[in-house]
């Protein structure tokens, strides 16, 4: 046994991940199997089920993958049985489920804001209602992992509810984390930025962010898009004994975004936290 594996102490282990299937999801799945977990997957994509569940038996993994919904509370408690029947313990949560669409406040209704929450919040406080029980009473603490956004800490034109209800999971993580510290529970947050998955690809391939490499480079310190290694990887360490006196915190996978809040790396230009006075004049219609 080498060293990460005996530090991580994830062999065996079990994790449950909602949207575990499709994009980033898949890849933290893949990462925790890589590494000895036992892993629980609900996904609401059929087809990217069947690849998980696929990828996984090839590779001789313990696993459960179901086709379902995070947003409904049985499908979720039907996961957490199942987890009961086959392992009879639990250790990590990871939920992933999210989505947003992109749209002024005032043009959006109580039915979309209703899609938000159930989305991006309600999911997690079901899910954290099922584990949190289930890892006291096994004794051995465990480690909840939410995927926020670097959108929860800054604002986000055109998203205001979506960043408001993963600002809520962010701060709802904190709380939890105290609260559940005496039972060795942990609850932290990662919080990428641009990390196209196929659906994310799409939406930037619309408004020509993945073809503007000088734009990438200008706003993002590390001068590219994430990947889903890089969130992945995050996930993997707070759900190993590595992390294990980190809890009630965010990681930032987001090549510097966060840090730089406004300032960007303008080509031929340098760092500001303004747009220079030439590209401005650029920009100017000529009369």
């Amino acid at each position: 046994m080498g060293w990460f594996e005996e530090r991580a102490g994830l062999a065996g282990t079990v994790a449950v991940i909602t949207g575990g299937a499709g994009g980033l999801g898949a890849a933290i799945t893949l990462d925790l199997a890589a590494c000895g977990v036992h892993t629980a997957v609900l996904d609401i994509d059929p087809a990217a089920a069947a690849t998980t569940r696929r990828t996984l038996d090839e590779g001789g993994h313990e696993a459960i993958v179901r086709h379902g919904d995070a947003r409904e509370p049985e499908a979720l408690t039907d996961l957490f049985e199942a987890v009961d029947e086959r392992w009879g313990r639990l250790d990590t949560l990871v939920n992933v489920v999210g989505g947003t669409f992109c749209a002024a406040f005032t043009d959006t209704s109580p039915k979309g804001w209703d899609a938000l929450l159930r989305a991006n919040l309600l999911h997690v406080l079901h899910a954290c209602s099922l584990a949190v029980p289930r890892m006291r009473d096994g004794g051995r603490g465990g480690s909840i992992v939410n995927l926020t956004t670097v959108e929860a800490h800054r604002a986000a034109p055109g998203f205001a509810v979506y960043a408001a209800a993963k600002a809520a999971v962010e701060q709802f993580a904190r709380t939890l984390a105290v609260e559940e510290a005496p039972y060795g529970i942990r609850v932290n947050n990662v919080a990428p930025d641009f990390t196209p998955t196929p659906r994310l690809s799409q939406l930037a391939s619309a408004g020509g962010v993945l073809a503007d490499t000088a734009g990438v480079r200008a706003a993002i310190p590390m001068g590219r898009v994430g990947q889903v290694d890089d969130v992945s990887g995050c996930v993997v360490f707070l759900a190993s004994r590595l992390s294990s006196y980190v809890t009630g915190t965010t990681l930032h996978p987001d090549g510097g975004t966060y840090a730089s809040s406004g300032w960007f790396n303008w080509p031929g230009q340098g760092w500001a936290n303004h747009v220079p006075a030439g590209l401005l004049e650029r920009d100017e219609p000529q009369g």
